[in-house]
C-alpha cells in the first residue's frame, strides 16, 4: 500500500489510555484510527462522547471528529489499511489468581495486527504497561509473522485528571527500540512537535523502556507509603505528620510531592503495577530485590483500615446504626475511576459494620453506584452529610477543599470531620466548631 509522507496512526484499544492517545495524536494533526472490540465504546466515541471523565478530552474529541482527522472502528483490517504506525494501548490487568500482569490483550493486539495484514515497514508501538521482557518476545513474534515490520516500546506516564496535558506536553519521551531499525526516526516524526518544544527524549532498548514505567510507579508508591508509615509512627508518638513532611520537603533530595499522608493510593495502575513488578522479579529469580514493595502495598492497605478505626473512635467505638457522610468515591480527584478506590473501601467497611453511609462524588457516583449497590448515594454534599454523626473527606476534590464548614455545620448531627486526604484547613474547621481528625495528626 502507498504511504504518505506523514505518519498515519492507529491506536489499538480505546480505553482510558487509548482514547486519550488517539484524540491527542489527532490534535497534533495526524490522521488517526481508533480500534476497539467494544462496539458500544466505538459508537460513543464516534458520536463525540468520552465514556469516562477526563477534563478537556471530550472537547478535543469532538473538534477532531469534525475536522475529519479522527475515526473509530471495530476492524483491525481497516486500521492496518489506513495506518502505518500502530500504537498498542490495551489493558494489562492483574491476574485474578496472582499478582502477575494479564497480557492476553497485548498478545491478542499484536497477533490481530499480523493476521489483519500488517506489512513490511509498518511500526508497532507498545504503550501498555508490561513486565520486562515482553517487548523482546513480541518483537520476535512480529519479525516471524511479518518480516520487515518493527516493534518499539513507548511507555505512557499519564495522570488521571491531567491526561490531555500529560500527552501533549509530557515531561519526557522514552523510546525503546532496536538499534538497527528505523523505529527511533519514525517515533521522532510522530513526536516532532513535542521534541521541538524541548521535551527530552530517552532512547534505550526494549527492556529498559518497559522498566522505566514500572520503576516510576514503584517509586511513587513507595514515597506515598513512606509518609503513611510515618503517619503511623506519629500516631504512636504524638508527632504531627504534616509538620514532619514540611520539614522533610526542604531537603531538595526528597522534595514535597507525594508526601501527603492519608488513606493511600488506588486506581488501576499503582496497585496492580507494583504487584506485577514483584511477580516478574520472582520469575526472574531476583524477587528479594523487590520484597520492600510488599510492605509498600501493606502500608497502603493499612491506611484504609486506620481511617475506618478513626471513624469508629469518633462514633464511640461502634458504627452500628450511626449515620456517616462520605465525600468522595473516585480514587483521586478529576476522575470517575473507582478501581481499587480507598474511599469506597472505607465506606464499605463502615457499612458492613452497620453504619448508614451516604456518599457524594461530583463525577464517580454513577460508577460507584453500579459496583457498590449497598451504599447510598447523594446528589450533593449537603445530601451526603445530612444528619451525619461523622463526615469523612476521602477524595480531595476542589469542591471539598473549598467547603465552608460554618455553612455545613447546621446540616450534621455532630460536627466531626475526618480528613482522609489532608485536604482541609484544620484551623478553619475547628474555628467553625468542628472536631477535626486526620491520620498522623495529634488532637488539638
Amino acid at each position: 500500500m502507498s504511504r504518505s509522507t506523514d505518519p498515519r496512526i492507529s491506536v489499538i484499544g480505546t480505553g482510558y489510555l487509548g482514547a486519550t492517545h488517539a484524540v491527542c495524536m489527532a490534535e497534533l494533526g495526524f490522521d488517526v484510527t481508533g480500534v476497539d472490540i467494544d462496539a458500544g465504546r466505538i459508537r460513543r466515541l464516534s458520536a463525540g462522547e468520552v465514556p469516562f471523565y477526563e477534563p478537556g478530552l471530550e472537547a478535543l474529541l469532538r473538534k477532531n471528529l469534525e475536522a475529519g482527522r479522527l475515526t473509530f472502528t471495530g476492524s483491525l483490517a481497516e486500521a492496518v489499511e489506513r495506518a502505518d504506525v500502530h500504537f498498542v494501548c490495551v489493558g494489562t490487568p492483574q491476574q485474578p489468581d496472582s499478582g502477575a500482569a494479564d497480557l492476553r490483550h497485548v498478545e491478542a493486539a499484536v497477533s490481530g495486527l499480523i493476521t489483519a495484514g500488517l506489512g513490511p515497514g509498518d511500526l508497532v508501538v507498545g504503550k501498555s504497561t508490561v513486565p520486562a521482557g515482553t517487548a523482546t518476545r513480541l518483537a520476535a513474534k512480529l519479525a516471524a509473522g511479518v518480516p520487515g515490520a518493527e516493534l518499539a516500546w513507548n511507555p505512557e506516564f499519564l495522570r488521571e485528571g491531567f491526561a490531555v496535558d500529560d500527552t501533549l506536553r509530557p515531561d519526557r519521551l522514552v523510546f525503546g527500540v532496536a538499534p538497527e531499525g528505523t523505529a527511533e526516526r519514525r517515533l521522532r516524526a510522530v513526536y516532532a512537535q513535542m521534541i521541538g518544544d524541548g521535551v527530552p527524549v530517552v532512547v534505550t532498548d526494549h527492556t529498559t523502556a518497559e522498566l522505566v514505567k514500572v520503576a516510576a510507579n514503584a517509586f511513587l508508591a513507595t514515597k506515598i507509603s513512606f509518609i503513611n508509615a510515618m503517619a503511623e509512627v506519629c500516631e504512636a508518638t504524638g508527632g504531627d505528620v504534616v509538620e514532619l513532611a514540611s520539614a522533610l520537603a526542604h531537603d531538595a533530595r526528597i522534595g514535597r510531592r507525594f508526601l501527603q499522608a492519608g488513606i493511600g493510593f488506588g486506581g488501576g495502575c499503582l496497585p496492580k503495577d507494583i504487584r506485577a513488578f514483584q511477580a516478574r522479579a520472582d520469575e526472574l529469580g531476583v524477587g528479594r530485590a523487590l520484597t520492600f514493595l510488599g510492605e509498600v502495598d501493606a502500608v497502603n492497605i493499612r491506611a484504609r483500615a486506620r481511617a475506618v478505626a478513626l471513624a469508629r473512635e469518633a462514633l464511640g467505638g461502634s458504627p452500628a446504626n450511626r449515620t456517616v457522610g462520605v465525600l468522595g468515591a473516585a480514587f483521586k480527584p478529576n476522575s470517575d475511576d473507582i478501581r481499587d478506590s480507598p474511599a469506597l473501601e472505607v465506606a464499605e467497611a463502615l457499612r458492613r459494620a452497620g453504619a448508614h453511609v451516604s456518599v457524594y462524588d461530583p463525577a464517580a457516583a454513577e460508577n460507584a453506584r453500579a459496583c457498590h449497590p449497598n451504599l447510598c448515594f447523594a446528589d450533593s454534599v449537603v445530601g451526603a452529610v445530612a444528619g451525619a454523626e461523622v463526615v469523612l473527606v476521602l477524595t480531595e476534590w476542589h469542591e471539598f477543599r473549598e467547603l465552608d464548614p460554618a455553612v455545613l455545620r447546621p446540616h450534621v448531627a455532630r460536627p466531626i470531620v475526618i480528613d482522609g486526604r489532608g485536604a482541609l484547613d484544620p484551623q478553619r474547621w475547628r474555628t467553625a466548631g468542628w472536631t477535626y481528625r486526620a491520620l498522623g495528626r495529634p488532637r488539638r
